[in-house]
């Protein structure tokens, strides 16, 4: 195995607990990847798919039937 930070190998003993770092060499390579999710270098994407706004201008439905757009409409 190969440590994602260092590229160092890691030769894990046959038959041992896995290493307490694992998938790491160090606590030092642990730290590092610790600090770069924190830090936002790892992102996972994201599409938007909400096909509410699809487009459309305006807001929300209100709980009374009326949006933003029929405000004026209903009075």
């Amino acid at each position: 195995m190969i440590c994602p930070i260092c590229k160092r190998s890691i030769s894990p003993r046959p038959g041992s607990v896995p290493d307490r770092f694992s998938p790491f060499c160090s606590d030092r390579c642990k730290l590092i990847d610790l600090g770069r999710w924190l830090g936002g270098k790892y992102q996972i994407p994201v599409i938007d798919t909400d096909e509410a706004h699809d487009g459309e201008i305006g807001g929300e439905i209100g709980r009374d039937g009326i949006g933003p757009d029929d405000a004026d409409s209903k009075v």
